[in-house]
């Protein structure tokens, strides 16, 4: 499989402490094959200086590919994914948070399959492989387990790890799907949606975790694995 171009999206939200770091860990990263680097940062009304941070990065780095859009309002992490997808001109693309989170470094390891000729999507698992992963919270991690169980009964799938960022996909299969969630519902409904595709070819690789804790600015809680548990059922059972 030829990939030219890896589109890598990234939506941003009140990241200013996190967001020059994660773009430069991007910038250093050499991607296999002489692939190209598309990035694509979605600013989603952040109250903070995440904007002026952003703006820094581009100036003192023209050379990069980098296209940067800003909502006027606050539409939630899945409207930025949608601007993101549906503006990449990449064969394929990933998606980053604008944390620290999780390691750049890795995207070549995702892409493997892809280059080899076996994947069309590609999703990064937490709770597979020997990389480091950091230790946080019980809940959080039997709540994840609950989600991937719920999304594999109803999708016929066997992944470990539905909630990761950390998923490749092939551009213009992700931009056939119309995608309607507006917040954290965006991963239980593309994995729904992609896992109904015919012959679609979905791969899993280990990768390493940096997680933070809510001091350190994570935003997700359990309303929003109430959400997803929503959508499962949504995209699952009754959205055909």
């Amino acid at each position: 499989m030829t990939v030219n171009i890896l589109s890598i999206i990234v939506p941003v939200y009140n990241e200013e402490a996190t967001i020059s770091l994660i773009l430069n860990k991007i910038k250093e990263v050499v991607l296999s094959n002489e692939i190209q680097k598309e990035l694509i940062i979605v600013n989603d009304c952040s109250s903070d200086h995440t904007a002026d941070e952003v703006d820094k990065f581009i100036n003192s780095n023209p050379a990069l590919n980098i296209r940067f859009f800003q909502h006027k309002v606050n539409k939630g992490k899945g409207a930025a994914l949608q601007t993101g997808i549906s503006e990449a001109s990449g064969e394929y693309l990933i998606i980053q948070d604008a944390d620290t989170e999780y390691d750049p470094n890795e995207y070549n390891d995702l892409l493997k399959p892809v280059l080899a000729g076996f994947a069309d999507v590609v999703y990064g698992s937490r709770f597979t492989g020997s990389n480091p992963h950091r230790i946080l919270f019980f809940w959080h991690t039997i709540g994840n387990k609950i989600l991937t169980f719920l999304t594999n009964m109803l999708s016929n799938l066997n992944l470990t790890d539905m909630e990761t960022c950390y998923k490749l996909f092939n551009t213009k299969i992700l931009q056939s799907i119309k995608l309607k969630e507006m917040q954290f519902g965006f991963e239980p409904e593309v994995t729904m949606k992609i896992a109904r595709i015919p012959g679609i070819r979905i791969y899993e690789v280990g990768i390493s975790y940096y997680g933070r804790g809510y001091e350190e600015g994570k935003k997700i809680g359990w309303k929003d694995g109430f959400r997803a548990i929503y959508c499962i059922l949504k995209y699952g059972i009754f959205k055909k």
